[in-house]
């Protein structure tokens, strides 16, 4: 075992500790309580544009297309479109490192509004972007996606539109088939159902009306899809608790 790998099994442990420490899981959760009823997660940007995401999460995506290196992603949920720039540029740095060639990202949302749109067909990095707008669970629109997906092989898909339980849950019948063996199939916004009751009252969603609830129905009739625990374990502090799930399918 050379001293990376040393290093690695170390973490594990650690990693390990951290999951078991139940003080440490109260003062997250009510540290994210406190953080969220200030918009914290609204505060960040990615080269010029809002990524509305915790910095945690995206460390943890960052770490995923390392590994995967797909030369697609699918993300519905737009916004200002900062994670689209943000995995743009991720993608961007793989080919300049040799690592990989090409590599682009659809962006699937119901309202693309006018400011967003020109602001992200302006950035330097919309070369590797295609937007389609509509709603991610229309046939129409999954049409488009399917068609724009072409010949790419190695795909990640990530899901942060409208957080509701029926529409995860439909976005999820619709779009895990299009995840590649080893890659991983996001779902963000599970937290909704660990946060304060009162925090989404402004909402069509809540606790237990989720992406978490959407998630776990999926996965009692999905057997090629698997939470990958250490992920959000080593965050703690995420957007997504066993959100992140890693494709077994060949």
């Amino acid at each position: 075992m050379d001293e990376y790998q040393q290093f690695k099994e170390k973490g594990k442990s650690e990693i390990e500790d951290m999951s078991n420490d139940s003080d440490l899981k109260k003062l997250t959760i009510d540290w994210m309580n406190a953080a969220n009823s200030r918009k914290y997660s609204y505060h960040f940007e990615w080269l010029g544009r809002p990524i509305i995401q915790y910095p945690q999460d995206m460390i943890a995506m960052q770490e995923i297309i390392w590994s995967v290196k797909p030369d697609l992603i699918i993300e519905t949920g737009v916004a200002r479109g900062g994670s689209l720039i943000f995995y743009a540029s991720l993608l961007e740095l793989l080919e300049t490192t040799g690592v990989s060639v090409g590599g682009r990202i659809i962006g699937i949302d119901n309202d693309i509004r006018a400011h967003n749109r020109t602001a992200i067909e302006t950035h330097p990095l919309f070369r590797r972007i295609d937007l389609v707008e509509g709603s991610s669970i229309d046939a129409t629109t999954k049409d488009q996606v399917s068609e724009k997906v072409g010949d790419a092989k190695n795909l990640l898909v990530i899901l942060d539109s409208f957080h509701t339980h029926e529409h995860v849950l439909m976005e999820l019948e619709m779009y895990h088939s299009f995840v590649s063996h080893n890659s991983y199939l996001i779902v963000f916004d599970t937290v909704i159902e660990i946060l304060n009751h009162d925090m989404f009252q402004d909402r069509p969603w809540g606790v237990g009306n989720n992406p978490m609830t959407a998630l776990n129905e999926f996965l009692e009739t999905n057997g090629d899809f698997k939470i990958d625990k250490e992920i959000h374990e080593k965050l703690q502090i995420s957007v997504a608790p066993n959100g992140y799930l890693k494709c077994s399918r060949n």
